[in-house]
């Protein structure tokens, strides 16, 4: 299954994947809500999933598939640097990581590879994940330092979410955002909001003009 939310985005995959006789694309879904319905009529080997598209994020669906699904093997596919969210994603439990720059070979290689069991990760996200830079980079990077739900809050704080919005898409109350948003400006030593959109986009987590 492929899963994004810009259709020609989708269509490329698709002429991609037709080119390589061992691969069977069975189903597209362009949000998390729709991969999830789709589950329930087809369960493939393999879902290659966008890290954001409307309703559910890449977060929210690999915690469902862990529960639900736990065969299904996730391999992302983003614009965003791999040494950003890589680490964070395969820890949390994702096959593979491909960024949408690299060549056309590299997302059937990264199915392949995951299809046999294994992980896959690009030469440099290799490097990060066994020689430890990653544990540096805790140090260095001050979203490192935040768990998982408050880095996937921080991360829709960043990209222009409301609290409001944030809430629904999370399911949660906005209290409960509230609190996140305020731990995270305690971890990361910030004071507004502001400064939140600026460190994200300075770091390359979200999309913005240049700072």
């Amino acid at each position: 299954m492929i899963a994004d939310d810009h259709g020609i985005v989708r269509q490329g995959i698709e002429k991609v994947l037709s080119k390589a006789s061992d691969i069977e694309l069975v189903c597209q879904a362009e949000s998390g809500d729709e991969i999830l319905n789709k589950l329930k009529e087809v369960t493939p080997d393999i879902l290659v999933m966008d890290i954001e598209m409307p309703g559910k994020n890449a977060w929210d669906i690999l915690a469902d598939l862990k529960h639900s699904y736990p065969g299904v093997k996730i391999i992302l596919l983003s614009i965003f640097p791999e040494e950003k969210y890589g680490p964070r994603f395969i820890k949390g439990g994702a096959s593979g990581y491909v960024s949408k720059s690299a060549a056309p070979s590299t997302l059937v290689d990264a199915i392949r590879k995951v299809s046999q069991g294994g992980k896959y990760v690009s030469p440099k996200l290799a490097d990060i994940l066994i020689s430890g830079i990653g544990t540096s980079a805790e140090k260095n990077n001050l979203h490192e330092n935040l768990s998982d739900r408050e880095f996937q809050v921080f991360t829709l704080i960043a990209s222009g979410k409301k609290l409001k919005e944030i809430a629904d898409a999370l399911n949660v109350g906005i209290t409960t955002v509230s609190t996140h948003r305020a731990r995270i400006l305690q971890k990361m030593n910030m004071k507004s909001t502001a400064e939140l959109i600026h460190y994200a986009v300075r770091q390359g987590l979200v999309e913005g003009p240049p700072l």
